[in-house]
């Protein structure tokens, strides 16, 4: 897949394409039903398929003391949506002088002039160009102006997406809520990260830094690899959970991830650390890792005092064991 972080980027010349616009924040399963199928279509046409998406999320620019906080960081969105077969992704930097662009600015410049579109997929509620002013019979109307068709795509439900799942998944669902990012930030909220895992096809991922921490998890023979604070990836309800810990080597370890502050010792600061299971030789200082979470264990407790955290911390490890080993 080709990147392109700016229009001077994309080589001259280039289309015809089959292009869609969108955030797609976690790229889960209702993105993916999506894209694939996009692709599926570009390629019999004889065209490029392209996402064009941007960072950061729109609303951390416009209100950032509001804005929901992201599913996936760039490196994770971009990796995953490699994986639904586009050719292309052309990631903008979002900022408030690129959104004072109007609705046909944007098209002109971007879908037209810079990616040859010949098809455009949206989703009936699209929202473009300066304050939100462009919808979805705007980019109909630029579509008869500038020769692009316009493919309006409804929204995906269970049933309807690329992997329905199985019959458990209707039942966790019996409404058959649509795919969508919301639901995942509602479920990561609560701590079900299986659900989640559900919606998004995946585990949920947090992507950071291996960072020092107060070096406590190896005095009681459990250390841990702290994530650096500016983690990628929405961090779920505080608690214990099964989770792999993935190295830029590509080997994946067992891990017991703990997300909380620590009020066994009157912690303040929330945290997120992972003990790899049997592995008191690793230094993972500096590295930047990959943790998927599985299952949820327990919610974070206080205990009193060190002997009864270590017996908990012993039963969650064979919990973790339990859970990895059976595949949650």
């Amino acid at each position: 897949m080709q990147l392109w972080r700016d229009l001077a980027e994309v080589p001259e010349g280039f289309g015809p394409s089959v292009v869609t616009i969108g955030n797609f924040d976690g790229v889960h399963r209702g993105h993916v039903g999506v894209l694939q199928r996009m692709c599926s279509d570009a390629r019999h046409a004889g065209a490029s398929a392209v996402a064009v998406t941007f960072t950061p999320h729109p609303q951390q620019v416009h209100r950032p003391e509001s804005a929901p906080p992201r599913l996936t960081g760039d490196a994770d969105r971009l990796e995953l949506l490699e994986a639904t077969g586009l050719d292309a992704v052309l990631l903008l930097d979002y900022t408030l002088e690129f959104a004072r662009q109007t609705p046909e600015q944007f098209v002109r410049r971007y879908l037209v002039d810079g990616l040859g579109a010949r098809v455009v997929v949206v989703g009936r509620d699209v929202r473009f160009g300066w304050n939100n002013s462009g919808d979805l019979s705007t980019m109909v109307e630029l579509g008869r102006e500038h020769g692009f068709t316009v493919e309006v795509i409804e929204d995906v439900r269970p049933a309807e997406s690329a992997d329905p799942g199985s019959a458990e998944d209707h039942a966790a669902d019996p409404l058959r809520r649509r795919w969508s990012s919301t639901w995942v930030r509602e479920l990561l909220e609560a701590g079900d990260v299986v659900q989640a895992a559900r919606v998004l096809g995946r585990p949920h991922r947090l992507r950071g830094e291996v960072v020092h921490g107060d070096a406590r998890g190896r005095e009681l023979g459990f250390p841990t690899a702290n994530l650096a604070q500016d983690a990628d990836g929405m961090v779920p309800a505080d608690g214990v959970y099964a989770g792999w810990l993935r190295r830029a080597d590509g080997s994946v370890l067992p891990s017991a991830v703990s997300i909380g502050t620590n009020p066994t010792f009157d912690g303040v600061q929330r945290r997120v650390e992972a003990y790899v299971l049997d592995r008191t030789d690793l230094d993972l200082y500096g590295e930047t890792v990959v943790l998927e979470l599985v299952e949820r264990l327990r919610p974070t407790l206080k205990f009193d005092g060190m002997d009864a955290l270590i017996v908990q911390m012993h039963a969650d490890v064979d919990r973790v064991r339990e859970v990895l080993s059976t595949g949650g």
